[in-house]
């Protein structure tokens, strides 16, 4: 909490003053916890000062707002291409990424317990970002777009978290997640330069070659580079006591019929966490891709059937915790899909399922497996309506 409170005041993001009237205060309270290495050991413990941004008013308090997340799939598409022309990754940490950007609007917020406010009843007018606010992800990508474009880096129409900078000295590309910045290139005295210019605007953490990113596991070899989640699995194993579970072959029963009636769960909320932490491990492991889009139809009214149905999923993740998705210097560039459907193959609905996967460099990078949107009335439509997600996939 010291460092934390000597970084805000260091940073000038507030300044103590009496609270005018007729304005709102945002509420402050502070958040705790533990990052990891990714061998799973404790790296640090670290507290946060984070606003109660639920508190505050669309138009009142702010006016937009915006999250730059890079979608798992250009994250992979990124890693193929990285291993096909053999390029370094690095990974970069802005220390307290939401400080650097001036705010736009009036906001004040209620002094956090270990500063002087509480002591004189006074209020902090912010003067930039801090974490929980509305605006702070808008305000933090303003400030990093405009250092990378002063860079000559230019913004990615398919993703605005994507920065890339051509010119007669190499390529590098900036991929912005959260926090994180995934940096890479075919110049290592660019990369070097440009770490350097980073540290000049934000107070960063180099954290050496890409590891770990985001509960991803990333190995790197003579092969290529695979990616696992080893320790995602086992802390869900764990965590609803099944690390002693005997495992299934198979994720779902060949037999398997869909059922809509039956005892309600009584817990739904445990049910909903279940699947969300399931469709977060479908990064790596696209094979039980199909068996939890089954599962996640029923996230509002699930019954007991339907749970029997996620702990097969997880026995069946006990006997395959070592897979993953390896990608390989294939010296290739080459874009392909392939994709396919099941018409007719929902038997409560009648809707078909569309599955697709994509590869580029010869290595899987996206794949999905939904039910469509409306029936078909003949298998061709549904061939259609699966090959044009396809097609909007491969574009």
């Amino acid at each position: 909490m010291t460092d934390e409170l000597h970084a805000l005041e260091q940073n000038k993001t507030w300044s103590l003053v009496q609270q005018p009237p007729g304005k709102r205060v945002v509420g402050s309270r502070w958040i705790y916890k533990i990052k990891f290495k990714y061998d799973g050991s404790i790296e640090r413990h670290k507290a946060r000062l984070v606003a109660r941004g639920f508190t505050q008013t669309f138009r009142v308090n702010y006016k937009e707002t915006f999250a730059h997340m890079a979608k798992m799939n250009l994250v992979r598409v990124l890693l193929s291409v990285v291993v096909n022309y053999g390029w370094p990754l690095y990974q970069m940490d802005v220390k307290n990424s939401f400080l650097h950007e001036v705010l736009q609007e009036e906001v004040y917020l209620q002094p956090p317990p270990g500063s002087n406010g509480l002591k004189d009843n006074m209020m902090c007018k912010l003067h930039k970002a801090i974490y929980g606010l509305k605006q702070s992800s808008r305000a933090r990508y303003a400030k990093l777009n405009s250092v990378l474009e002063k860079a000559r880096f230019v913004r990615s129409n398919v993703d605005s978290s994507l920065f890339v900078k051509t010119g007669t000295n190499g390529k590098l590309v900036v991929l912005i997640y959260m926090d994180y910045l995934i940096i890479t290139g075919d110049n290592a005295v660019e990369i070097e330069a440009l770490k350097r210019s980073l540290h000049q605007k934000f107070s960063i953490k180099y954290l050496g070659r890409l590891k770990y990113f985001l509960g991803i596991e990333m190995a790197t070899s003579s092969n290529g580079l695979f990616l696992h989640q080893c320790k995602y699995v086992l802390d869900l194993l764990q965590e609803v006591n099944m690390l002693d579970c005997k495992h299934a072959i198979t994720h779902v029963d060949c037999k398997l019929r869909l059922n809509i009636e039956g005892e309600a769960m009584y817990d739904v909320s445990y049910y909903q966490r279940l699947v969300g932490k399931l469709i977060y491990l479908t990064i790596t492991c696209p094979d039980i891709t199909y068996a939890v889009s089954l599962v996640s139809q029923f996230m509002h009214s699930p019954i007991v059937d339907h749970l029997h149905i996620v702990k097969r999923i997880l026995r069946y993740l006990k006997g395959s915790i070592g897979q993953g998705i390896i990608m390989r210097n294939n010296k290739s560039a080459t874009i392909s899909g392939y994709t396919d459907e099941d018409w007719a193959g929902n038997a409560l609905d009648r809707k078909s399922t569309t599955g697709y996967c994509t590869f580029v460099g010869g290595n899987l990078v996206t794949w999905k497996s939904k039910k469509q949107q409306v029936i078909a009335r003949f298998s061709a439509e549904a061939e259609y309506r699966a090959m044009a997600a396809t097609t909007c996939e491969l574009i």
